[in-house]
C-alpha cells in the first residue's frame, strides 16, 4: 500500500501550508501530489509552482477536465510537464459533470466515454511521436473538417522525454471503470468503499479483458482519495467528513445527473442520499450535513483512534486499491504514514 498527497483545487485561494505539506510527503516517501480542478483554479499551474520544489516524489493530475482543453493542448502540457519533472508526471483526465462542462466551458457533454476514449487515443498519439497526427473520430478531427481546408496534420515540435506518459483516469460508473481498466494505466476512484470491492473488480476484469488492453490488475494503479481524521471521538472525526459527503452527494451535478449520488447509492445509501439532496438543494445545508450517518462516513473514510484505524485498513489492503490519496497538515500527514506505511 502507498500514500499519495491530494492537494485538490483551491476554494477562495491559494491553500495555507501547501509547501510544507508537499515537503512532508515527499520525505516520508509518498508516491504522488496529485492536483484537482473544477472552475475555479486549474490542476496544472500548482502542480508545476509546488512541483518546482520537489525532487523525486510523482506529480499527478486529479483530475483535468477534458473538455477545458483539446487533447492537443492537454498533451502539450503533458510532455512539457514532464519534461521539468524528469519523467515524474502522471496525466489524470476525467469527464465532469454536465453542469460543468456544458455551463463552464460550454462543450457538449453527451457521450463522455466515446468522447474521452478518443481524447486519450490523440494525446497517447501525440506523446509518441511517431508521425503527424490526423485523426477522424466522431468527437475529434485533426485537421478540422469544414474549416478553412489549409490546416495540416503536425507533429510535435518537442521530443518527448517518455513516448509513454501514464494516464489516469477519473471514473466511477461500471462501464467507465471498466474502459478505464481497458485504456489506461490507472483510476483514479474518489469514492471508494472496500465493501464493493468486488463490484468494481468485476468492472475492471471485464476492461482488462477486452482485446488491446494496456495493463493487467498486476501493474495497475488504484489511487483512492481517502479521508483520515484521527481522534478518539469517532463522531467528531466523522463531523469533519461529513460536510463533503453532504456536498457531494446532495449538491453536485443536477437533481437527476449526480454521479456522486449513485455511487453511495450502490453503496446501500440510496434513501440517506435521497434526503440529502432534497435538503441541499432546497438550501438546507445544515440539515443534509447532520443527516450523513457515521456508517456512510466509514464507507469511505479512516476515522477514529489510530487502533481503529489500523484494523480497519485492513479491508483497503484486500482491496483493489493500492494507493490511499490523502490530505491534511504535516502532522496527519505523519500519523498516517505510520498506520499504512509500517
Amino acid at each position: 500500500m502507498r500514500l499519495g498527497l491530494g492537494m485538490g483545487y483551491w476554494s477562495a485561494g491559494p491553500p495555507a501550508g501547501a509547501a510544507e505539506q508537499i515537503a512532508t510527503a515527499e520525505r516520508l516517501g509518498f508516491d504522488c501530489i496529485w492536483t484537482a480542478e473544477a472552475y475555479g483554479s486549474d490542476a496544472l499551474t500548482p502542480l508545476a509552482w509546488w512541483g518546482a520544489a520537489t525532487s523525486e516524489i510523482g506529480l499527478g493530475t486529479s483530475i483535468c477536465q477534458i473538455s477545458a482543453r483539446t487533447p492537443s493542448a492537454m498533451a502539450m502540457a503533458a510532455m512539457s510537464l514532464d519534461h521539468l519533472s524528469n519523467g515524474r508526471f502522471r496525466l489524470g483526465l476525467g469527464a465532469s459533470g454536465p453542469q460543468v462542462v456544458e455551463g463552464w466551458y460550454g462543450r457538449p457533454y453527451p457521450r463522455p466515454l466515446a468522447r474521452t476514449r478518443e481524447y486519450v487515443d490523440i494525446v497517447r498519439r501525440i506523446v509518441a511521436r511517431q508521425e503527424p497526427v490526423s485523426y477522424d473520430g466522431d468527437h475529434y478531427q485533426m485537421p478540422l473538417d469544414g474549416g478553412t481546408g489549409l490546416g495540416k496534420p503536425l507533429k510535435s515540435t518537442i521530443h518527448p522525454l517518455r513516448t509513454e506518459i501514464p494516464i489516469y483516469l477519473g471514473a466511477e460508473g461500471p462501464k467507465n471503470v471498466a474502459m478505464t481498466a481497458e485504456i489506461a494505466d490507472g483510476w483514479l476512484p474518489l469514492f471508494f468503499a472496500p465493501k464493493d470491492n468486488q463490484f468494481y473488480l468485476d468492472a475492471m476484469n471485464e476492461g482488462f479483458g477486452r482485446p488491446g488492453a494496456r495493463r493487467t490488475i498486476d501493474d495497475f494503479d488504484v489511487a483512492a482519495v481517502v479521508p483520515v481524521v484521527i481522534n478518539d471521538d469517532i463522531e467528531a472525526a466523522a463531523d469533519a467528513i461529513r460536510p463533503m459527503l453532504a456536498l457531494y452527494a446532495g449538491g453536485m451535478g443536477a437533481r437527476n445527473a449526480n454521479f456522486h449520488l449513485d455511487v453511495f447509492s450502490r453503496m446501500g445509501h440510496e434513501d440517506v442520499c435521497a434526503k440529502v439532496q432534497e435538503m441541499y438543494l432546497a438550501g438546507d445545508k445544515r440539515s443534509a450535513i447532520a443527516a450523513i450517518p457515521t456508517a456512510m462516513v466509514e464507507d469511505v473514510a479512516l476515522i477514529g483512534p489510530a487502533a481503529k484505524i489500523r484494523d480497519d485498513l485492513e479491508p483497503w489492503r484486500e482491496s483493489v486499491v493500492n494507493t490511499l490519496v490523502i490530505s491534511g497538515p504535516p502532522q496527519v500527514l505523519e500519523a498516517t504514514a505510520e498506520l499504512v506505511l509500517d
